[in-house]
């Protein structure tokens, strides 16, 4: 067993650039899952290890691929162990399409203008090959391992939410590399829904008679100011119980936008919302306050012969929230892990969802570390390179300590 964990970290290094380098937005991960295969390939990884799943087939939204799992069986004295589960996400968000990663010292930027690097989270999947690598090139000893890629987890961790469970080989714990610092032991996340709004109304002339017409409009005005009178709007604090909610996008559906001209009643406007709490049930009393919201508003609307608008609210969980017990199994294992690498834990829970959520859902105890990703979802995005480096160490030491 290694007492360093070294890492050839220049291999790693050169593999990061490589996958920073393949656009895979969220939804369009068949390029960049192409390039991680042969990466395994050359790290020596037997193809028949390597496969893709039909997560794809289940996710709502139109999906290149399917989620990619490798299954590497144990070695040496550790092969009998009980398998463990290292994962991370595939894809980037859309802002990174046309990234063009350069080194920059002890960073990587982009050298493209107006674009996100993509270090969320090719910094991941950069730290699962190059533990496939190493446990080769050292002859490591180690327990099963499935490594798992998943597709989709910037557009709603749809991947790690509709893989079957039996999929991941029977894990006793897993480890997701998906953040800023190795040090960093994510114990916990927010959980969270979705929700759409229709909300129908009905046209009219505004200049001639806009009376026979039912605003959707005003009817998305109300709601709003109700929901914020009513104290289900921002950051929501009631009984001593909190969360955040949020309406992210506003529109006539479809990229179209919401009405067609000043001088015509809106008859249609479709809104995207979440909910966010630590606490499932606050979770969905926030989702519930705004469909009051809403359904009240509706009603206030009428058109002058007393007709009122329509409102179809529906809303979907899009995570559960989860915190793993600071005593767990897999807890004590990552933070061993981390003071091996000369690293101090810090246990903390986020307020992002993370693929984890789904896999303390699916029954695997599952734990968050950061892999140098910095100013994610920005056009200041960059890597550290000493963060990856021991994000790649400490992967070495979880497989094999």
């Amino acid at each position: 067993m290694p007492t360093t964990f070294d890492v050839d970290t220049p291999a790693a290094v050169a593999r990061l650039m490589r996958f920073l380098a393949v656009e895979g937005v969220t939804g369009r991960e068949a390029a960049i899952g192409k390039e991680v295969v042969a990466a395994l390939k050359e790290a020596g990884v037997p193809p028949k290890a390597v496969a893709f799943d039909d997560a794809n087939a289940r996710i709502p939204e139109p999906t290149q691929t399917g989620n990619l799992l490798v299954k590497l069986p144990g070695a040496g004295a550790m092969k009998d162990a009980p398998p463990v589960l290292f994962m991370t996400h595939l894809d980037t968000v859309p802002l990174c399409a046309g990234a063009k990663p350069k080194l920059a010292g002890k960073r990587i930027v982009n050298a493209t203008d107006g674009a996100a690097l993509g270090g969320d989270n090719r910094t991941g999947c950069a730290v699962l090959v190059t533990l496939a690598a190493e446990l080769a090139r050292q002859k490591l000893s180690h327990p099963p391992l499935t490594l798992f890629f998943t597709v989709r987890e910037e557009s709603g961790l749809f991947g790690a939410k509709h893989v079957n469970p039996a999929d991941l080989g029977g894990p006793a714990f897993g480890f997701n590399f998906d953040g800023r610092d190795a040090g960093d032991v994510i114990v916990g996340a927010i959980g969270a829904d979705r929700w759409t709004v229709d909300i129908r109304g009905k046209a009219s002339h505004a200049g001639v008679a806009p009376e026979r017409g039912v605003s959707a409009t005003l009817i998305l005005s109300l709601a709003l100011a109700e929901a914020h009178a009513g104290g289900w709007w921002g950051k929501v604090v009631k009984d001593g119980r909190e969360g955040t909610s949020n309406v992210g996008v506003v529109s006539g559906g479809e990229g179209k936008p919401a009405g067609d001209a000043t001088n015509v009643v809106t008859d249609f406007v479709h809104v995207k919302g979440e909910s966010r709490s630590h606490d499932a049930k606050f979770v969905r009393e926030i989702t519930a306050g705004f469909k009051a919201a809403f359904a009240s508003a509706a009603a206030k609307v009428r058109d002058h012969e007393g007709r009122p608008g329509k409102v179809t609210f529906t809303s979907r969980l899009d995570y559960v929230p989860f915190r793993i017990r600071d005593d767990s199994p897999v807890v004590k294992r990552a933070s061993a892990a981390v003071r091996a690498i000369g690293r101090t834990p810090n246990l903390r829970v986020t307020n992002g969802g993370l693929d984890a959520n789904w896999m303390v859902k699916h029954g695997v105890p599952t734990v968050t570390f950061g892999a140098g990703q910095n100013e994610i979802h920005t056009v200041k995005e960059y890597v550290d390179l000493g963060e990856f480096e021991a994000a790649c160490r400490l992967a070495v030491a979880l497989a094999t300590g």
